[in-house]
């Protein structure tokens, strides 16, 4: 299979770890924050929580934790996206998952681990609340919320994406395949239009960039998507979801399952 590189001045666009150049208001314990996680939490715990968080933004290609390295901060986008990507010798990289207004990155240091095999990558721009990784983490022991058990539903889905990502790669064409992608970009980020990169779409594929004109040039002709200089338009969403693959409905049902216990 064929990857994707990831040019250095990716792996060097770094953020400060709490930006104050975006305008984001003082994170509020009585509004919804945006993120999905953050929001299904239950006081006093959550309140607690919030007073942690600092405003973050997601600007490509920024790498945010380096794989092999422990995360210092620990991210819950609000807008936009962050791929988790495994980096291969000689600077080649697949994306595994994605993470979006639904979840959070910056997981397995939290939970006892070290370094993960995976780089966080802000893959669509946007914004994130963070809190350093160990003020969660103690936030994660004193447990008033419900966080604890909702972090393993949560890690537990994520691992689940991981292990469908693994076979539809495997199985599934690349058209049904960008659909599906698209279609989980969408939902994590809550618009019809985004802006993603050449490099991206072939590093989501796990294929040349040759493909990935072809793939989106099918999409496109079949009055789907239009794309074009970076930037995806969703023009029929449902004609789209019939040429998803079916990891896309399982992907989307097990993320859903963590908030309705």
């Amino acid at each position: 299979m064929q990857t994707a590189c990831i040019s250095d001045e990716a792996r060097a666009a770094v953020p400060p770890l709490f930006a104050r150049e975006i305008a984001v208001a003082p994170v509020s314990r009585s509004s919804p924050t945006g993120n999905r996680f953050l929001d299904a939490l239950s006081e006093p715990g959550r309140g607690g929580l919030l007073d942690l968080l600092e405003p973050a933004p997601l600007t490509p290609p920024a790498v945010l934790v380096e794989a092999g390295t422990p995360a210092r901060t620990v991210y819950f986008p609000v807008e936009g996206m962050i791929s988790m990507v495994m980096p291969f010798s000689g600077g080649a990289a697949v994306e595994v998952a994605t993470i979006g207004r639904e979840g959070i990155a910056g997981l397995p240091t939290t939970l006892g681990g070290g370094g993960s095999r995976t780089r966080l990558v802000a893959q669509v721009r946007g914004r994130a609340l963070a809190v350093p990784t160990g003020a969660f983490a103690g936030q994660v022991l004193q447990d008033s919320s419900g966080l604890r058990d909702m972090l393993l539903r949560y890690s537990a889905a994520l691992f689940g994406q991981v292990a469908q990502v693994a076979g539809c790669n495997r199985l599934h064409g690349n058209d049904s395949r960008l659909a599906r992608w698209l279609l989980m970009i969408r939902d994590r980020v809550s618009t019809d239009s985004f802006d993603i990169t050449h490099e991206y779409l072939a590093q989501m594929l796990g294929t040349r960039r040759e493909t990935v004109t072809v793939s989106a040039g099918a999409l496109q002709a079949a009055g789907m998507i239009t794309y074009g200089r970076g930037r995806v338009q969703i023009l029929d969403r449902p004609l789209l979801e019939e040429a998803a693959c079916e990891c896309y409905a399982a992907m989307r049902a097990e993320a859903d399952s963590v908030f309705e216990r």
